[in-house]
């Protein structure tokens, strides 16, 4: 008995699942994309919108939808492309039915990328069109021709973040600088190219730097800027603590350039990691014109480091803040509000701990009365006035002669460089021979402790230099107030107080120490 074969021909479309005879038109729209904001690339973003409009509409079996745009955005990753997953979450929602695009690298210059947003939008019966390789990617070749088209679009894309990063180091190397400019206070860009000073915001710039010298905390000057109405570097109404921080310590307001603090660690995800020695980094001193002076900038320098050490931490705004402490238990002195509700109402200075079970004697104060101690120690100390003045210069001499440890930094540097060669032939060597590991392994951990070593003891040095130029610039700015400093002139600044005094000391017999930045200690009764 011979078979029968009947053939019952397919009724819908296998992809898009809509019935072989419809005579619905597809619901189509094209995405454009251009990866930076230049003014040439803008032609070519308006020229494509233009284009696929037309391209779109001049194809009768199709209905226009829209055409999905992103500019000024790099394709290596969909993530932060807001045009792109709109158009996905549209298509999967059922408005598309066709995407064209210009080429697999307009789409998407990673491979996993392409390949798994094109195969789930294959799953909801969408195909996509890249006209300029004329891939249908409902055609059964077309998979394997993405594939190939997206691995060479990934790789273009390495090519070019290779170029892109060297020619950026290559003007790192030498010394060219450039700024955010529109997240950056005080500068903009001149005419030949460098960083220019905008007079109204290195005024701001300023204003930040003293207030901090003369004692405020971030949190205070944060606040006052907010509350003055003074715009962010970026243009936002509130202050964050880490913005003024970031003012504060930054090298680029003294006019010198630190290059490469940060680097990109993959071409794909564009993720940024700080430089903590991976790269080299390139210092340029006097790159830009300064808005703080150098001396000033590194005596904030100073004082930052000496707030960051402390235990002690207080957001008064007071100039004492910091600086008052308890001869008994050693705890800081903070200001209370006394009668808060009533008309007895008063702030005084105490010891934090004194009621949290130490129960510290030592009394306290009014700001009014720590001001009249001052100046009395100041008046007792001004007696010996120009001791104190040849005393200060001989010291600076001292601090300022750092011509040991400078030798010491070129030898180490030297030898750096010999050990860094010496590793790099040994594993060059390893590569092109047949060696004993093990003996490998031993001559490579040598070099390399030998290596780690030599860069504690470099880092040791640089330390050391650091603290002595800081003390230097401490000890300059206590000689000029003193210098400045007649008798007759006992008038309280909070510069001249945060410059001369390193710390108060309270004691219960009734007595203050001040110790000022020379390392004199005054004696007040009470």
């Amino acid at each position: 008995m011979s078979k029968t074969i009947t053939v019952i021909p397919a009724t819908c479309n296998m992809h898009t699942r809509q019935p072989t005879t419809t005579t619905n038109k597809r619901k189509v729209a094209a995405y454009a994309r251009v990866s930076t904001d230049s003014d040439e690339q803008f032609t070519s973003y308006e020229a494509q919108i233009d284009y696929y409009t037309n391209f779109i509409k001049s194809h009768g079996e199709w209905e226009f939808v829209k055409v999905y745009t992103d500019e000024g955005i790099s394709g290596t990753n969909t993530k932060k492309r807001k045009g792109f997953n709109e158009m996905i979450e549209d298509a999967i929602a059922g408005k598309l039915d066709l995407i064209v695009t210009k080429s697999v690298s307009r789409f998407a210059r990673n491979t996993v990328d392409s390949l798994s947003t094109i195969r789930r939008l294959k799953d909801k019966g969408i195909e996509l069109f890249f006209e300029k390789e004329g891939i249908w990617t409902f055609d059964g070749k077309g998979e394997l021709l993405i594939t190939i088209m997206s691995s060479l679009a990934q790789e273009e894309s390495r090519s070019i973040s290779e170029n892109v990063t060297w020619g950026r180091r290559k003007q790192f190397a030498d010394g060219k600088v450039s700024l955010p400019y529109k997240q950056f206070l005080g500068y903009r860009k001149g005419k030949d190219g460098l960083p220019e000073i905008i007079p109204e915001e290195a005024e701001i710039v300023r204003l930040i730097y003293k207030m901090f010298v003369n004692g405020k905390a971030f949190s205070f000057i944060a606040r006052h800027l907010t509350e003055n109405d003074i715009p962010t570097p970026s243009g936002k109404k509130v202050w964050q603590v880490s913005v003024v921080e970031s003012i504060l310590s930054n090298e680029k307001y003294k006019g010198d350039a630190r290059l490469q603090k940060s680097f990109t660690t993959d071409f794909l995800n564009k993720k940024m990691k700080t430089n903590e020695g991976e790269v080299p980094q390139y210092y340029v001193e006097n790159s830009h014109p300064a808005i703080i002076d150098p001396i000033e900038w590194q005596k904030v320098q100073a004082e930052i480091a000496r707030r960051k050490n402390s235990s002690k931490r207080n957001n008064c705004s007071s100039p004492f803040a910091r600086k008052v402490f308890c001869g008994d238990c050693g705890e800081i002195y903070g200001r209370k509000v006394w009668h808060s509700t009533d008309k007895y109402r008063r702030e005084i200075w105490q010891c934090n701990s004194k009621f949290n079970g130490t129960k510290c004697t030592t009394p306290h104060f009014t700001e009014e009365e720590l001001i009249t101690y001052y100046k009395q120690a100041l008046s007792k100390l001004l007696v010996n006035r120009e001791q104190i003045l040849n005393d200060g210069k001989l010291v600076q001499a001292v601090l300022s002669d750092t011509t040991e440890v400078d030798k010491q930094l070129e030898e180490i540097d030297m030898e750096l460089q010999v050990v860094a060669e010496l590793v790099k032939k040994a594993i060059d060597n390893n590569a092109t021979h047949v060696l004993n590991q093990e003996e490998y392994s031993q001559n490579y951990a040598r070099l390399t402790e030998r290596y780690e070593n030599l860069t504690q003891k470099r880092n040791g040095l640089i330390k050391e230099k650091t603290e002595r130029e800081n003390k230097l610039i401490t000890l300059g700015g206590f000689l000029f107030e003193i210098h400045e400093l007649e008798e007759l002139d006992m008038e309280f600044r909070e510069d001249r107080l945060n410059a001369t005094v390193e710390r108060i000391t309270a004691y219960a017999e009734g007595y203050l120490i001040f110790t000022f930045r020379n390392g004199s200690e005054i004696k007040v009764e009470m």
